[in-house]
This record gives structure tokens, C-alpha cells and sequence, in this order.
């Protein structure tokens, strides 16, 4: 089997475990709505949006995933893979978001403090950690080599947390009426959301902005790059990441021999991509007489 083949079978299983994801958190959605009106608790249904939004983040990253396979055209040169750090970007921000809730409502709930009703209130969250749990199973291993399937996967994981605090909650509350310890353990997974996304966050904005990829230092390449033969000046170096796998550099190559260009050319992408793992440049070559710095 070539590497195109497996690679496409690879993303294929990916695909599947997502949507087999998605259509799980669909219905526990559904199953904690139904257990929140029977049960007549309105915490269960808070806990039923939520999951709810961890199904919606599973979907944006599928949907990210499909467009990012998409090859460059016209419109889209360099091809359309930025869609999952988009889509990474819009579950960070709602994971914010959704850390900064929990925190509101574990603070109302101070000032008008709420009873976790009944036993079905905690047999339904302990069927939403099995489903949370699965889903973590299904994505953790996508979530090392994709930062959009990560955030879908943190999404997950706050929500997995979720319900094991209203299990361990309403276990105390029901055998101790400790009711503070809901309020507690809201905190705690509010600090664990807002940690996990502080952590991803910078780094999607940096690609966002195209900035230089993490660990590569421009002073560097451009050494690396003016010790090829014929090379006496690199200026106007431009690195950044096309996607958080793909490094690209476009730079101008003061030239002592022109006649060299083909050799040196390929000297300087091999260095580029062994030293610095910069598989895409883009280098405009000038002829020694030119001035460089009007050119």
C-alpha cells in the first residue's frame, strides 16, 4: 500500500470515529434533556446544553477536516488546511466562554444555592461520563497530530470532568447535603477549561498571524543559508506556517556566480528542509551588482 493510500484510509477512520462521536453526544443530549424534565432538574439541562456544545465541536472539527482536504485552486493557492486552525480557534473561544459560565453559575450559586434532585439526576451523568468517556477514546489519538481535533477533544474532556462532578456532587449532597460541594467542583473544572484553552490559544493566534514557527529562529536560517557556496547576502526573510505541520519561507539570495543558481537553489531548499523543516520557499535570486536593499 503506497503512503497516499494509507494516509487516505487513516483519514477515512478518523472521519468515521468523529461522526460516530458526534452522533453519540447527539443523542446523550437528547437523553439528558428527557432526564432533566422527568427528574425536573434544571441543572441536568445546563449539563445537556453543554454537551451539547462538545457535539457542536466535534462537527465544526469534522466539517474543518473535509474542507482542509480540499486541494489549492484559483481562489485558495496555498490550499484550504487553515480551516481546521479556524475551526480550533472558534472551540477555543467557546471553551472560554464556557469556562467563564461555569464560574458565573458556581458563584450565583453561592447567593441561591441549588438541591441536585434525585437519583436520576446522578445516574444520568454517570451514563454522560461513559459517553464522554468514549468520546475521548474515539479522539484522543487525532488530538496529538491535529490542534482542531484537540480542541474538540479538551471540549470533551471539560465536559467528561462536568459529569463526574455531578456525580461525586450529588453523591455528597445526597448522603451529606454538602452543597457547597457542587460549587467547588464547578470551580475546579472552570480552572481546568480556562488552563487547557490558555495553553492552545497563543499558539493558534501565532499561526493565525503568521509568525514564526515555534523554534525556528531567523537569525538561524539565515546564517544556515549564507554558508551555501556562491551565497553572499539573505535579506527580506519572511517564515511563517501554512498549517501547524507545513513551515514555508519566501527570501531574496544575493548571488556571487548566477551561473550557479540551479546548484545553489537546491542546495538551499535541502538545507531549508533538514535543518529547519521549511518544505514550501519561495526565493527571488539577484546577481551581485544589484543593491540589495533596492532592489
Amino acid at each position: 500500500m503506497n503512503t497516499h493510500s494509507h494516509n487516505h484510509d487513516t483519514e477515512s477512520i478518523g472521519d468515521r470515529r468523529l461522526g460516530f462521536a458526534i452522533a453519540i453526544n447527539m443523542l446523550l443530549t437528547l437523553a439528558q434533556v428527557v432526564g432533566g424534565i422527568l427528574s425536573g432538574s434544571l441543572s441536568l439541562i445546563a449539563d445537556a446544553l453543554h454537551n451539547f456544545s462538545d457535539a457542536a465541536s466535534l462537527l465544526i472539527a469534522w466539517v474543518a477536516r473535509k474542507i482542509g482536504r480540499q486541494p489549492a485552486d484559483h481562489f485558495r493557492t496555498f490550499g484550504y488546511k487553515r480551516a481546521e486552525i479556524i475551526a480550533t480557534l472558534i472551540n477555543l473561544v467557546t471553551l472560554v466562554l464556557i469556562g467563564l459560565y461555569l464560574i458565573y453559575e458556581a458563584l450565583w450559586r453561592i447567593y441561591e444555592p441549588q438541591i441536585i434532585e434525585g437519583w436520576m439526576v446522578v445516574i444520568v451523568a454517570s451514563i454522560a461520563l461513559v459517553i464522554d468517556l468514549a468520546t475521548a477514546f474515539l479522539t484522543f489519538t487525532m488530538s496529538k497530530h491535529s490542534m482542531n481535533i484537540r480542541a474538540a477533544f479538551l471540549h470533551n474532556v471539560s465536559d467528561a470532568l462536568a459529569s463526574a462532578g455531578v456525580i461525586v456532587a450529588g453523591t455528597l449532597i445526597l448522603l451529606y447535603e454538602w452543597y457547597w460541594s457542587d460549587t467547588l467542583i464547578t470551580l475546579l473544572i472552570a480552572a481546568y477549561v480556562l488552563y487547557q484553552a490558555a495553553t492552545m490559544l497563543p499558539k493558534t493566534i501565532h499561526i493565525l498571524m503568521q509568525g514564526t514557527p515555534e523554534g525556528i529562529v531567523i537569525d538561524d536560517v539565515i546564517t544556515a543559508m549564507q554558508q551555501v557556496t556562491n551565497v553572499i547576502n539573505v535579506h527580506h526573510v519572511h517564515i511563517w506556517q501554512l498549517d501547524e505541520h507545513q513551515n514555508a519561507l519566501e527570501a531574496h539570495v544575493l548571488l556571487s556566480d548566477y551561473s550557479q543558481l540551479d546548484k545553489v537553489k537546491g542546495e538551499l531548499k535541502t538545507a531549508l528542509a533538514q535543518k529547519f523543516s521549511i518544505g514550501h520557499s519561495t526565493l527571488e535570486f539577484e546577481i551581485k551588482e544589484c543593491k540589495y536593499d533596492q532592489c
